[in-house]
């Protein structure tokens, strides 16, 4: 049978396609990694300029990521978004603790393989700085030190103390080993190019006196002896001993920094704070975008060689190992969201600053340094050669408040306030660490629509009395030495016998139970009832609970939780710190008040639940579950199944109604949670807790709960989480994009005829823009999530911005007042800003269901209902969403939004309606 040629075509056209895609998918493919052969390893020296690797000076960009706080799976997303961040090195702590947590035994299995993800980093193109500690605080439980250290005999931590140097000298020396087989070291072929010894010393050496001092010297000697071919650092340790290097941690040390100790030195900064790690009961933590950026620009702009970001991404404190009172979420304010995404501008405007700077590299490691002082506020940092094109300025304008105008060298450039703009070339303008060239976005958290089917049940944690926990000590045990780090909670029994006449006569008084607290936590149970809860905090760990109760004539059995949330992970003298109940007494009685602390306690290790494993699949079948109809009550295990969400967008669990406990999936536990201790804004510090993909079966996922405090699970709610709305906020003012410029054969030069500023939007993961949920070019105000029309706006606006983007993965409009012009322009004499707004999907926006007649939450920062739209024709001249190039014409509507009321809107498109509200948080962190 006779083919026609025009098939043979067609099949020869697909078999290309699939061919070339194939190709595509083995050797580009977002999981498939090549060594980087840019990756130069060998030897690594410095000078007072810089480290040298492999006989080459290096700029160094780093961030930390630490392969304890996220999951294998997660690794190579978060590393290849590291790198195309501009990231050059990844710097982690080694933590000890979960590395050794029974003397002699050792795991490094899953999240805890070092090895594995320093392999995966060398895979990305990039460098590790490996921070051994092996105290490392990291708002890490114990600080990394494993429990079982404490309890070794005359042992004082960090000091000149001999049981310390022995087992802190044992882990080092077989962590080294374990890197040195793997050949993990430059000098290897590794990727190890710095190691650090201890950790912000300075902070406690005064406290230990002349132990100290010898003890930093013996530190720093027995780093220096592993002859690893590295360079050793000490962060915060102003005379680190020679040849290791001084490196400084904090915010701005351009300006704090005192230096290196040496002048053969390079100025390293180790811990670049990009927010503020937060500890229950906090308020949000920021820092935004542009003052890391004047930060770096003005640590390079006087001599800086790395810079590293504390954190790059946060992660999860998984289980139990945050330390005192600290979230699950960690740094989550980090350019890498505790999901992994890119929390923009953070992420993309220091994407930009790192270009600039690798932009000015040759003139910054080898052009010979100088400095002009324009004014009292304004200054020019400057690296060149002379007789050679090679010269890179950083010229600075030091006023909080008001910008300026800079000549140098015959040419006038205008400032913001605070800010760095950094010439490559010492002519042209390519980064302003103020203005945000780079694109914004916001956070959604999306109710999944598959998987919140929860039907919970329950089994109460049995409350034991004396008779199931006899008396075993005098007085209450400490909590630390009683747990050893194995559980977060300890029962301790005592009973009580009463006459009727020792009980108060009248009905509306009652007997009060007063405990003092050295920490962290506990709940009371007079006779199996529950009392109530009280509880320190990071800052107080002691507290007093006082509550009335409800004794009665004959034996009273008192049982009391008592509770670590972590253990310290700071300050000196460590091993010295304690926690639980010290001082119990019941007030109120006829008879006076009675001391119990003496009355003799009983003491038990761990919940019953704890025991059982009722989180897991076979544990959970050896206790009774029963409906969660009825009061709820203290001390619950609550059980429900759940279908993995839609997509692949990350997952969260939010913890809306519940108080404190813990959160188990399919038996690994996700932390703890703590919804019930309020911010002084009335808010949770943490509401939502990541659940991360690889812990998820497509089908049937054992979700368990343990709650301490009166609860029902009801409102809990398992979520997507994406940053789809996407943003760009540009003025006129603003320099055009830093890759609008390249260095070509040593030559700077544009990448375009014409450069222009211009307002860039990508979508993530290769969505395409299905919505553009606002536009004004004039003078709108606001953030991501949050923009608002000003005084003016072009109406054509939404029109220029859909032409260019809607269905597009990215899109630039440029800013050009040609492209917007319209007779009515309101203010044609101010400098425009144009603001965007976008939608990303990897749904089809013609068959988007929620595109059309949504209304945008950013306009008034909550959910919105349609409550009148009255009947119009859509008008096939105006361009919009819903019906691909047609629109409906602007009318009259009416909304009813979320705290504050009916809202009369006499002329808006409509746009598309967003699932959830999203999040932001008032910076442009």
């Amino acid at each position: 049978m006779a083919v026609p040629m025009s098939r043979v075509l067609l099949i020869s056209l697909v078999f290309v396609v699939i061919t070339a895609a194939l190709v595509h998918a083995k050797g580009h493919g977002p999981h498939h990694h090549h060594h980087n052969q840019s990756l130069q390893v060998g030897p690594v020296t410095y000078d007072g300029r810089s480290l040298i690797i492999n006989g080459k000076r290096e700029l160094l960009f780093s961030g930390s990521i630490h392969y304890t706080r996220s999951t294998p799976e997660m690794w190579p997303d978060i590393l290849e978004k590291a790198k195309r961040g501009g990231l050059n090195v990844i710097q982690t702590y080694v933590f000890w603790n979960i590395h050794e947590p029974v003397q002699g035994q050792y795991n490094f299995e899953g999240n805890y393989d070092l090895v594995k993800f320093i392999k995966l980093v060398q895979e990305h193109g990039m460098y590790v700085t490996i921070r051994l500690g092996p105290f490392i605080q990291a708002e890490w439980n114990h600080g990394g030190l494993p429990y079982w250290l404490r309890e070794v005999p005359g042992i004082i931590f960090r000091s000149d103390n001999t049981a310390y140097k022995y087992h802190m000298k044992n882990f080092v020396d077989m962590i080294v080993n374990k890197l040195r087989d793997a050949k993990l070291f430059a000098p290897q072929g590794g990727p190890i190019v710095l190691a650090q010894i201890e950790n912000e010393y300075n902070m406690v050496q005064l406290a230990y006196r002349e132990l100290g001092n010898s003890y930093v010297k013996w530190a720093a000697e027995i780093a220096v002896n592993q002859n690893i071919g590295v360079p050793w650092i000490m962060c915060k340790q102003k005379d680190a001993p020679d040849p290791v290097i001084n490196a400084c941690n904090g915010r701005h040390c351009g300006d704090t920094f005192t230096g290196p100790n040496k002048p053969n030195k390079p100025s390293l900064w180790t811990e670049n704070w990009t927010a503020q790690y937060r500890v229950f009961g906090d308020p949000p933590s920021q820092r935004s975008a542009e003052d890391i950026a004047f930060s770096v620009a003005r640590f390079f702009s006087k001599n800086g060689a790395l810079t590293n970001y504390y954190m790059y991404h946060g992660g999860t404190n998984f289980g139990r190992t945050s330390s005192i009172f600290t979230t699950t979420r960690y740094y989550d304010e980090a350019p890498l969201d505790e999901y992994g995404l890119p929390r923009d501008p953070k992420w993309s405007h220091l994407k930009d600053l790192h270009k600039a700077l690798k932009l000015s590299r040759k003139a910054l490691l080898w052009g010979v340094p100088g400095v002009q002082k324009i004014s009292k506020d304004t200054e020019v940092h400057f690296y060149e050669t002379a007789a050679t094109n090679i010269c890179a300025a950083f010229l600075t304008n030091n006023n909080f408040q008001t910008e300026a105008t800079v000549n140098w060298r015959g040419v006038d450039y205008y400032l913001p306030h605070r800010s760095i703009s950094i010439l490559p070339d010492c002519k042209t303008v390519v980064f302003n660490t103020q203005r945000v060239v780079s694109q914004l976005n916001s956070r959604n958290f999306v109710r999944s629509k598959v998987a919140n089917n929860l039907k919970w049940t329950k089994y109460v944690e049995p409350v034991p009395s004396t008779l199931q926990v006899p008396v075993n000590n005098p007085t209450p045990l400490e909590l630390y030495s009683l747990l050893k780090d194995t559980t977060d909670y300890a029962w301790y029994t005592t009973k009580l016998a009463l006459s009727p006449q020792d009980l108060p006569m009248k009905e509306s008084i009652r007997p009060v139970l007063r405990i003092a607290s050295l920490g962290h936590a506990l709940h009371a149970f007079v006779n199996g009832e529950y009392i109530g809860f009280a509880h320190g905090s990071h800052d107080e760990k002691s507290f007093v609970f006082e509550k009335p109760v409800p004794l009665k004539a004959g034996v009273n059995q008192i049982s009391l939780l008592a509770m670590t949330i972590g253990l310290p992970d700071s300050g000196a003298y460590m091993e010295h710190r304690y926690a639980g109940p010290n001082l119990v007494a019941v007030l109120g009685l006829n008879t006076g008040t009675l001391d119990l602390t003496r009355n003799g306690w009983g003491h038990q290790l761990g919940l019953s639940g704890e025991k059982l494993q009722v989180f897991t699949e076979e544990g959970s079948k050896q206790v009774q579950w029963h409906k969660t109809k009825g009061a709820a009550e203290g001390l619950t295990w609550y059980r429900t199944s759940f279908d993995a969400p839609e997509g692949h967008d990350p997952v969260a669990i939010r913890m809306a109604g519940m108080g404190k406990g813990m959160i188990w999936v399919n038996g690994k536990s996700i932390g703890r949670h703590w919804t019930s201790f309020l911010s002084p804004l009335g808010e949770p510090t943490q509401a939502e807790y990541h659940i991360p993909r690889s812990f998820i079966k497509p089908k049937q996922n054992l979700l368990v709960v343990l709650e301490e405090q009166p609860a029902k699970p009801k409102p809990i709610e398992i979520l997507t989480v994406n940053r789809d709305t996407i943003c760009s906020f540009i003025t006129e003012y603003h320099p055009p994009n830093v890759n609008s410029w390249e260095r070509k054969d040593s030559v700077f030069q544009p990448v375009f005829d014409v450069v222009k500023s211009s307002a860039d939007i990508k979508c993530p993961k290769n969505k395409k823009v299905v919505a553009v949920e606002f536009a004004s070019f004039g003078d709108p105000t606001g953030i991501c999530g949050s923009l608002v029309l000003g005084k003016c706006n072009s109406p054509v606006s939404k029109e220029v911005v859909e032409r260019h983007c809607l269905g597009k993965t990215s899109c630039s409009v440029p800013i050009d007042r040609n492209l917007f012009a319209s007779k009515t322009d309101g203010c044609p004499d101010i400098k425009k800003t144009l603001a965007i707004q976008v939608k990303c999907s990897d749904r089809d926006p013609e068959k988007n269901s929620n595109i059309g007649f949504g209304f945008p939450s950013f306009l008034f920062g909550g959910s919105m209902e349609l409550m009148a739209v009255p009947k119009r024709k859509t008008s096939p001249h105006k361009r919009g969403i819903r019906n691909g190039p047609k629109a409906l014409k602007p009318v009259p509507v009416i909304v009813r939004c979320r705290g504050c009321g009916r809202v009369k809107l006499p002329h808006f498109y409509c746009c598309s309606g967003r699932e959830n509200a999203g999040e932001h948080d008032g910076s442009r962190s």
